[in-house]
């Protein structure tokens, strides 16, 4: 158990790293895009983060799952759950620019989530994890998405404190939690089913299970809606399929298909490759987990980047270790033992996280 005075300290320290690294993003999508920009016109700063994702989730909060009726409707919809989307609609309510709405909800979002991992890993250890847990995350090369209007942040805002209060004993708490976090992305779905393993290992007791069932309803209730839309009780993975290409494979043939986007020409190369590094690494967390038997983490983790290895090409690897708290509670760990390490983590990973960013602002693929 963390004493109010570390847990105090850490919280400090999240915000502080999480209200720094937002300014020096601003710096970047303004003086860094005014410099590469040159003699050319510059797009508006809330215009820079309109981009991809952003812009979907944005639509489907303005539209409906329909789409924009002045546009041809784009088939991928339906992958994306309702909670950025419900999110964006109520802020738009006093926000009336729809990319500023969805950049003040990734920052409350993200002020939260940073605070909440800063705790779990106080509370995993040693005493000043939280800090280098937070900084391992805000440094990662996808760290962009955490400040754009993506459902990441808000995921996490929901997933984190969900798993603390686990570690914690407070199932119901954990579950209404897990269950906001299901109605953001289909990776409550594998939040859920940790927490069942976490449960099971723990030996709690029988009369909190229930709770257990709540994080599947949203899922449930999802899924029926799209059925009473589409006729289609997995709309959402057929979405996938229909918008960006992904249905399962082999992965050999996944990592093939991979290997050869990363070796050959064209502006996604640098992507790919980035894709590939973070499947590696994310293999390496998963065989870590399992190593030190942390069982439900192995499965959250494992269960997420298996679904990616069997993609049809590796795509949003890295992007989707930002959801990855185990792995960046377990740096953490080894940042406060090692702190060398996290200097040279700070150099290898800090650049990349500038150039993803600059190339989203710029409208190029990031993750």
């Amino acid at each position: 158990m963390v004493s109010p005075l570390p847990e105090r300290r850490s919280d400090d320290e999240a915000l502080l790293l999480w209200l720094g690294t937002r300014l020096g993003i601003v710096v970047v999508a303004t003086v860094g895009a005014g410099v590469l920009a040159g003699d050319k016109p510059l797009a508006p700063f809330l215009s820079r983060w309109d981009h991809w994702d952003a812009k979907l989730l944005a639509d489907i909060a303005e539209f409906g799952y329909d789409g924009d009726p002045a546009a041809n409707p784009d088939p991928g919809l339906p992958a994306f759950f309702p909670g950025m989307p419900l999110a964006l609609r109520l802020v738009h309510l006093i926000v009336p620019d729809w990319s500023l709405a969805g950049l003040l909800i990734s920052f409350v979002a993200g002020t939260v989530a940073m605070v909440a991992l800063a705790r779990l890993a106080e509370f995993e250890g040693p005493q000043g994890a939280g800090g280098r847990a937070v900084l391992a995350l805000l440094l990662c090369p996808t760290a962009v998405f955490l400040f754009a209007g993506y459902s990441e942040a808000l995921f996490l805002a929901f997933a984190v404190p969900a798993w603390l209060y686990a570690r914690r004993g407070r199932w119901p708490v954990a579950a209404l939690l897990a269950a906001g976090a299901s109605c953001v992305r289909i990776t409550g779905l594998f939040l859920a089913l940790a927490l069942i393993v976490e449960f099971v290992m723990r030996r709690q007791r029988a009369r909190s299970a229930p709770w257990l069932l709540l994080p599947f309803v949203p899922l449930v209730l999802y899924s029926a809606y799209q059925h009473a839309r589409t006729g289609d009780w997995l709309a959402w993975q057929h979405a996938q399929e229909a918008g960006w290409g992904r249905h399962i494979v082999w992965p050999w043939k996944s990592f093939w298909t991979t290997l050869q986007m990363a070796t050959g020409d064209g502006q996604f190369v640098w992507a790919f490759r980035l894709e590939m590094a973070g499947a590696v690494l994310g293999i390496a967390a998963v065989v870590w987990l399992l190593i030190a038997r942390r069982w439900s983490e192995f499965l959250y983790v494992g269960l997420q980047l298996g679904a990616l290895l069997f993609s049809a090409y590796y795509l949003s690897i890295p992007r989707s270790a930002l959801l990855w708290w185990p792995i960046w509670v377990m740096l953490g760990g080894i940042f406060t033992r090692r702190r060398s390490a996290l200097v040279v983590y700070a150099l290898v990973v800090g650049p990349l996280m500038v150039l993803n960013t600059v190339s989203f602002i710029n409208g190029a693929w990031a993750g």
